[in-house]
Order: C-alpha cells, then sequence, then structure tokens
C-alpha cells in the first residue's frame, strides 16, 4: 500500500509538471511579440529567483556547505538557464513554435546516452532505445508542416535550440549523478542566479537598456506566469522528482509537453486537431510505455530505492 501511494505521488507530480511546461509554450511564444529574447528569458529567471529566495528564508532552508555542491549549481544553471533557455528565446524568433518543440525534445535522445555514461543504474537498453526513437518520430509526425514551411534561414535557429537541449539534458544527467543531497528549492534557486547572470550582461551588449522595451500588460502577465508557474514551481517539482525516479522517465517530459502544447492551441485558440497530431500522439504514448517497462525481475530492486529516495 505505501509503495502503491509513493508511486501515484510520482506520478502525479509527473503529470503536474507535463501540464505546467505544455502551457509555457503559448507564453513564451505571446511574450515574445513584445520583448526580446535574451530580456524575456533574463527577467524571467530573476523574478523565479527572487521568488524561490523568499520561499527559502520563509522556510529556514540551508545552504551547501561544499565547494563541489557550488560548482555542480553554477555549472548546470549556466548550461539549463543560461545557455538552454537563451538559446531557445533566441531560436524560437527565427523558426515556428512548432519545429522549436521538436527540437527541444531532442532532450531525452540526449539524455540517453549521457546517463548511460555518467549513471552506472541507468544504461542504455533496446527499450529506452526504441522508445525514445518512436517518440521522436511521433512529435516529428505532429509538426512534420512546420518543418516544410521553416526554411534556409532557420538554420542557425534551428541548432541553437538543439545545442541548448544537449546542454539542458547533460545538465540534468549531472544533477542526478552528484546532486541528490541538495534540498531541490535551494538548487533551483542557485541554479537561477547562476544563469541569469550572464543573459544580463548579453541583454544589455546586444538589446540595450531594459527600461526602453515594450512593456505591455500581456508581456508581464506571461513574464510572472513564466516565472512563478514555469520556473519556481516546476523546477522546484523537478528536482524533487529527480532525486526520486530515473532521470531518463523524467526526461521523457519533453516529448510528452508538444503534443500536450497542440491540444492547448486547439482548446484555448479553437484550432482543429488534425489526424497527423492524434497519430504522433499515440506514438508518443507508445513511446512513454516502451521507455518505462521494466522486466519483471527488476521491479523490485527499483521499488526500494524509489523508497530509499
Amino acid at each position: 500500500m505505501r509503495q502503491q501511494g509513493l508511486n501515484l505521488r510520482l506520478f502525479g507530480v509527473w503529470l503536474v509538471l507535463c501540464a505546467i511546461w505544455s502551457s509555457t509554450w503559448i507564453f513564451i511564444k505571446l511574450g515574445l511579440h513584445d520583448l526580446p529574447p535574451v530580456w524575456f528569458a533574463c527577467v524571467r529567471f530573476i523574478i523565479a529567483s527572487a521568488a524561490l529566495t523568499i520561499f527559502n528564508l520563509c522556510r529556514g532552508a540551508s545552504l551547501p556547505r561544499q565547494r563541489r555542491d557550488w560548482l555542480l549549481i553554477a555549472a548546470t544553471g549556466f548550461m539549463i538557464f543560461a545557455v538552454n533557455y537563451g538559446l531557445l528565446f533566441w531560436g524560437e524568433q527565427r523558426i515556428s513554435s512548432g519545429l522549436s518543440a521538436v527540437l527541444q525534445a531532442t532532450i531525452p535522445a540526449f539524455g540517453l546516452v549521457f546517463a548511460h555514461l555518467h549513471l552506472p543504474g541507468e544504461r542504455l537498453t533496446p527499450p529506452k532505445i526504441g522508445g525514445v526513437a518512436l517518440g521522436l518520430v511521433g512529435v516529428g509526425i505532429i509538426f512534420s508542416n512546420q518543418l516544410g514551411l521553416a526554411g534556409p534561414k532557420a538554420l542557425w535557429g534551428s541548432v541553437a535550440i538543439v545545442f541548448g537541449a544537449m546542454s539542458a539534458a547533460y545538465s540534468n544527467v549531472l544533477i542526478k549523478a552528484h546532486g541528490k543531497h541538495l534540498d531541490p528549492a535551494v538548487l533551483a534557486t542557485g541554479q537561477m542566479f547562476c544563469g541569469w547572470l550572464p543573459l544580463l550582461v548579453l541583454g544589455f551588449l546586444f538589446e540595450g537598456n531594459p527600461l526602453t522595451l515594450h512593456w505591455t500588460r500581456q508581456a508581464i502577465f506571461d513574464l510572472c506566469y513564466l516565472a512563478l508557474m514555469g520556473s519556481s514551481l516546476a523546477f522546484c517539482l523537478l528536482y524533487w522528482l529527480t532525486r526520486r525516479v530515473e532521470v531518463t522517465k523524467i526526461l521523457l517530459i519533453s516529448l510528452v509537453t508538444p503534443v500536450a502544447a497542440v491540444i492547448i492551441d486547439a482548446v484555448v485558440l479553437h484550432e482543429k486537431l488534425p489526424t497527423r497530431s492524434m497519430l504522433g500522439g499515440l506514438c508518443v504514448l507508445l513511446a512513454i510505455g516502451l521507455t518505462i517497462y521494466r522486466p519483471a525481475a527488476r521491479i523490485a530492486p527499483v521499488a526500494a530505492e524509489a523508497l530509499e529516495g
């Protein structure tokens, strides 16, 4: 009974993360109409890190004491928040949001390779490889029309987002390998500080004074949603989950979110859901089943590991 309750809680947190990050695409798209990409990403994480700092102070959270922990926070924060999100916001100005979602969905593919190299308990297996490959095919089917419309000018935007996805996957694996003992909220706060500082410098250098930007009410709302829900809450849940399940399962969120984003667009913007989207969604569901499948003999050790987390 206790194990069943734990599994339900883990699955519930996983679903909440999928829901939050599925909705962020539409807010990024709307926000980029008014704000330049670097400042948009930078201010998002300034707000998020400020909210998390207040949260940590209120609950009396203790800071890491080891130098290696701070190095891990700084390195992974730079990779996730400066490199990945900076390149994602920059690249999405040059290609469609659909293609951006496809390219960001390569995170699990990179994560499988990095996990195989750094996490002894998460070796590559045929079901995992087949699951991620099928998932990428499914996402590609959904956005195949956007893939054809991107054009040659989108090359650098596409390369930037793929490089950012690789950076995010490597960062997640490093956290799983070396940061399981860190408090999730403290970890996320430190990473965001280490991420928005480089973006702050780049914003002043390439996009000018932030006070002169087009600060509409829609842009401010987009920023607050992305900062408080898409960053502060979501990354705390992510790192809580990272300590308890395989990193490959967590990285599958990036396969689910593009599919869910299509459904959100269909509901919010009243767009028709095409047949190829439903077919691609089925591929993603099958991919998840392949990736999380384990032989019966391995279920008990995995359950014990989850309880220890």
